[in-house]
């Protein structure tokens, strides 16, 4: 459990240097509780009448005679503010994690179990999967991992970006965040690459996470070089390593891009029809894709 420090010995910034969060003395942050001023982090950030405040702030608001729905504690976007910030994000690790080792037992290369998850087509019938009405595929082959090194790097980033991204967007949101760039992800593969090519993993979702990672940083005034040099290292490697399917890093990170934006730029008196209509058109997008790939195959 955190250690929250008395308001008289709260780190403030002010004798130099970047402030860093009374709750989590190790995060700068650019930005301050509006009613104490003490400086918090996205996972600290509560969404206000006017700016954001501090669970503490909060939670002695919630004892004033306010309106119960008032004072809930509401997170970056919108959000409820959960106990545990990372529960989602721990049940699609263990989902990727439970296919991998069912992937193994059944045979890893040789898996039939493989073979029914993959996105696309094997090699003597292009036409098979998603172009013959198997569109689950495009969810299952987001969970779908064959190699250690794949899912590994895969499920490092899952940790590292989504729980972060969990606390600031709330459990709901952040959900639609991972399944629909892993679905754009998948999308774009099946429009653009070959029939026969078979496709599986995380990535178009986990890229996802990165590009609503770079534009919550930029909405947080956060110092961008970091994500950025992460995004252009992991660009790198897809278009220069063999056997990586480029389509789903680059749908899923337009698609986390597109949703992210939609997410936190929401204005606040219509945040939830802008936040799921924006996710609401990158599923019409996707759809429109899948229909018009299988009508060229079919």
């Amino acid at each position: 459990m955190d250690q929250q420090p008395p308001a008289d010995q709260v780190p403030s910034g002010d004798g130099g240097g970047t402030p860093t969060c009374y709750r989590h003395p190790d995060r700068e942050t650019g930005i301050r509780c509006s009613r104490c001023e003490r400086p918090i982090c996205p996972e600290c950030m509560i969404s206000a009448s006017v700016g954001f405040q501090c669970p503490d702030c909060v939670r002695q608001g919630s004892g004033t005679g306010h309106h119960p729905a008032a004072s809930r504690p509401r997170t970056l976007a919108g959000g409820r503010v959960a106990a545990d910030p990372r529960l989602i994000t721990k049940i699609l690790l263990g989902i990727n994690l439970a296919v991998f080792l069912a992937v193994w037992v059944t045979g890893r290369d040789q898996s039939w179990l493989s073979d029914d998850l993959m996105l696309l087509g094997r090699a003597w019938d292009p036409t098979e999967g998603v172009a013959e009405g198997q569109w689950y595929r495009l969810v299952t082959s987001m969970f779908l991992h064959q190699e250690v090194m794949h899912i590994a790097f895969n499920m490092l980033g899952l940790w590292w970006l989504g729980g972060p991204l969990e606390a600031a967007l709330g459990r709901a949101r952040y959900l639609s965040l991972y399944l629909l760039s892993g679905l754009a992800g998948s999308a774009l593969t099946y429009w653009i690459a070959a029939p026969n090519q078979g496709s599986l993993g995380a990535s178009g979702a986990v890229f996802g996470l990165l590009g609503a990672t770079a534009v919550m940083m930029r909405r947080m005034n956060y110092d961008m070089r970091p994500v950025l040099v992460l995004l252009a290292l992991n660009l790198l490697f897809t278009f220069t390593w063999g056997g990586i399917a480029w389509e789903a890093h680059v749908g899923g990170l337009i698609a986390g891009t597109v949703i992210a934006i939609g997410m936190v730029h929401a204005p606040r008196e219509r945040r939830t029809a802008v936040q799921y209509g924006t996710c609401a058109l990158v599923l019409v997008a996707v759809l429109g894709i899948v229909l018009a790939r299988t009508a060229s195959l079919t």
